[in-house]
């Protein structure tokens, strides 16, 4: 994988804790649009999310010139707690890693789950939360995050990447492996690489994931089409919900709308690449890398795969994919179990939603785990055994 050719040197910070504090304070206030954080408040409480964080951590390695892996903020969510970080001597990075241990503790097996179209792994936090401390969950962010290199532009290439990182962590199967939407789609690619290497999936998770190459460019009736559908999907949602949790629902989302104006101003900055000076801002790795992971979606066409996935889905589906062709039950031999939670699109991974995919998804993990306790230890008896 390429690297930067330079990287910051071992260092001791000058600031104390009171001054990394301080200037952590104000880069924090800044980004949160919050006027007072003290320093104990919690990042993700406080509505931080994962593109917000990559915005974070560019300014804390401006300002004391240390690069920090994501990964630090689920170890560091306060103030206080970077302030510590940045206070003792900083090694020199050995290499970006697309692993982001999320929830890192427990004694099941694994969960890995892959990012989507953003790159970031942030939006599996409050999952992680719901499945509890016995659950160890990993997030595979996207290569390129980091600014050190190009984003990679295959499915399959990702997958190759991600399979020999989860190898790393836990050498063989049996896998739980997931992911939602585009990170879906990465997974049934991990898992099929996984499986031929003779390894065991004992649970391959979609949520809410399409066979994207089915799908084919909208007209402009239909882009109007889907956009008014996704506003009746919102309303949807917010209309099961009591006072607070409309209240929690909106104010997500609100973040989520803050969070993407990076993203898609990165996009429009990249119209003017020659005649813009910032090549390399956050803005456009942000985009960049959600445009290679649109495009490489699209040209992706997936292989049978020969065990067995679990597709959870919202109760309606938008109707420009609300079709046969674009599900997965005819790429698993092993068959598909379809699990479908009561939520409308774009709401699955938010609170207070979250909590119903937690749910399915920890049975769905028992299940896995309990069948292939009781089935032999052949790859291929277990792939058919669900």
């Amino acid at each position: 994988m390429a690297q930067q050719s330079t990287e910051p040197r071992a260092t001791t910070l000058g600031a104390s804790c009171d001054e990394a504090t301080n200037e952590l304070t104000q880069i924090w206030q800044d980004l949160l649009g919050i006027d007072s954080i003290a320093p104990d408040q919690n990042y993700f409480d406080l509505g931080g999310d994962s593109p917000l964080a990559v915005q974070l951590f560019a300014r804390i390695e401006k300002r004391f010139h240390v690069k920090l892996p994501l990964a630090t903020l689920f170890e560091a969510p306060t103030i206080e707690g970077l302030a510590q970080i940045l206070g003792r001597e900083m090694p020199s990075p050995s290499g970006w890693s697309p692993v982001v241990a999320i929830q890192p503790n427990g004694s099941r097996p694994p969960f890995f789950c892959i990012h989507g179209a953003g790159g970031n792994v942030l939006i599996y936090r409050d999952l992680s939360l719901h499945l509890g401390p016995d659950q160890p969950f990993y997030g595979l962010q996207s290569q390129g995050l980091d600014g050190s290199c190009a984003p990679l532009t295959r499915i399959e290439d990702m997958a190759a990447l991600y399979a020999r990182e989860i190898r790393r962590l836990q050498p063989h199967g049996p896998y739980l492996l997931g992911g939602y939407c585009l990170g879906g789609t990465i997974a049934f690619e991990v898992a099929r690489q996984l499986h031929a290497k003779g390894e065991e999936i004992a649970l391959l998770a979609l949520f809410d994931t399409l066979n994207w190459s089915k799908t084919e460019l909208p007209s402009f009736w239909v882009k109007s089409y889907h956009t008014m559908e996704r506003l009746m999907f919102h309303v949807g949602n917010i209309l099961r919900l009591d006072f607070a949790g409309k209240v929690k629902f909106l104010s997500e989302k609100v973040q989520i709308l803050r969070n993407r104006l990076p993203v898609w101003g990165g996009m429009l900055l990249s119209r003017f690449r020659k005649s813009s000076p910032a090549t390399n801002s956050n803005s456009r790795i942000l985009s960049e890398i959600w445009q290679a992971n649109d495009r490489a979606a699209m040209d992706y066409v997936p292989r049978r795969y020969a065990g067995r996935l679990t597709d959870f889905r919202p109760m309606k589906q938008y109707r420009m994919f609300d079709m046969p062709g674009l599900k997965w039950d005819q790429l698993a031999e092993g068959g598909e179990r379809v699990i479908v939670l009561p939520v409308y699109p774009a709401g699955m991974l938010v609170e207070p939603f979250v909590k119903h995919l937690a749910v399915a998804l920890n049975g769905s993990i028992e299940e896995a785990l309990h069948n292939h306790a009781t089935q032999p230890s052949s790859p291929k008896s277990f792939a058919h055994a669900f």
